[in-house]
């Protein structure tokens, strides 16, 4: 498969893309249109157009706009979860076209829901909304032991960490989970972010945590801060 876009090491010179065809692309994640923003996926690399073109241009740069809506209010979590599913769904069009080409994610997060703990919509979410962003993310599931968390980042050679909690009773959980990836000598390479329905900035402070984000949409955006992407 030949590819128009901006690679520097492609022969191929770049060809003008009709950017109403993008915009549309643009338009259905943002509407969380699962059915056309494959269809237009799978259309535009059938006529070649650089994975990367439509991923940088029109798919990231739609996640951050409803990322901004439910920030602001003007959208709630069903939106944000019908956006999640469409660009999960282009993501398995264009995934492997970008590991063939070798492109890299933008960055690494492992993310489960810790020890004792067996909810996982938010986890879901903010694991789909970090895929939209460009980041390849190992879901660990539920119930994740602080060994699991460790063993993780070895096996992976992630950069952050993200731990979900949803019941009171498993706070202690993700305090465990930070210790244990402290005492492992693997603390220094990674930035441990957490989140859920209890947790608070002062809680992420008192257990050595990193970060903390009440939203998937600000899950993200601290993910991105932590390795200094804009």
């Amino acid at each position: 498969m030949k590819f128009v876009g901006t690679d520097k090491n492609s022969k191929i010179e770049r060809e003008e893309i009709p950017m109403d065809e993008l915009k549309k692309l643009f338009d259905g994640l943002v509407a969380g249109n699962a059915k056309l923003v494959r269809s237009i996926t799978e259309a535009q690399l059938a006529q070649g157009v650089d994975p990367n073109v439509l991923l940088n241009e029109q798919m990231i740069p739609a996640m951050k706009e409803i990322g901004k809506r439910f920030e602001t209010g003007d959208c709630y979590v069903p939106e944000l979860l019908m956006s999640a599913r469409a660009m999960k769904g282009a993501l398995e069009l264009i995934r492997p076209l970008l590991a063939e080409r070798g492109t890299e994610p933008v960055g690494r997060v492992v993310i489960g829901t810790v020890l004792g703990d067996l909810h996982d919509i938010g986890k879901n979410l903010v694991a789909s909304m970090l895929e939209g962003g460009g980041f390849e993310v190992i879901d660990l599931g539920v119930d994740v032991t602080p060994e699991t968390f460790v063993d993780a980042v070895r096996e992976h050679n992630v950069g952050i960490v993200a731990m979900s909690a949803l019941l009171t009773t498993t706070m202690g959980s993700m305090k465990t989970a930070v210790a244990a990836i402290r005492s492992s000598g693997v603390r220094q390479d990674v930035k441990i972010m957490i989140g859920g329905a209890p947790i608070t900035r002062q809680f992420a402070d008192e257990i050595g945590a990193d970060g903390y984000s009440d939203n998937a949409s600000g899950a993200v955006a601290l993910a991105r801060k932590f390795l200094g992407i804009t």
